[in-house]
């Protein structure tokens, strides 16, 4: 357990004192005494339920001697060593090195036969029909 019997009776003569002190001037002396009396058990109690909560928080777990016994190598070692992979490394800086001159290569021949870009010319609606063109709105709207 955490601490000792020292702490609950410091706590209880604490919570006695304060008590007293709290009802000098309002109660008569045995009403007093008879109050810090019952603030000493109650602070005493207290005290002792704190340190057992306390206990039962700060200490770990007791884990049986088997599974201690396996997991003592467990998690104590550490390898920061890599595998060798630089020749694979190489190998793939190769292929993108060679993709790329062969790019170059076919942008260099497209650039030669240049085409300039001739879209579709827009039909205009100057010498449509009043009826096709409600047709198309109707076929557009849904209606």
């Amino acid at each position: 357990m955490v601490g000792n019997w020292r702490w609950n009776v410091g706590l209880g003569i604490i919570g006695a004192v304060l008590t007293l002190l709290f009802s000098i001037g309002k109660n008569p002396l045995s009403v007093m005494l008879m109050r810090s009396m019952y603030a000493f058990i109650a602070f005493v109690a207290i005290a002792f339920v704190m340190r057992i909560a306390l206990a039962f928080i700060l200490t770990p777990p007791v884990m049986h001697q088997e599974e201690t016994a396996q997991e003592d190598g467990k998690g104590t070692q550490l390898d920061l060593q890599t595998p060798d992979e630089s020749e694979d490394l190489n190998q793939l800086l190769r292929s993108q090195l060679d993709s790329t001159h062969t790019q170059e290569a076919e942008q260099s021949e497209q650039s030669k036969q240049f085409k300039p870009l001739t879209p579709p010319k827009l039909v205009s609606t100057q010498n449509k029909e009043p009826e096709e063109l409600a047709k198309a709105i109707r076929h557009m709207t849904g209606g």
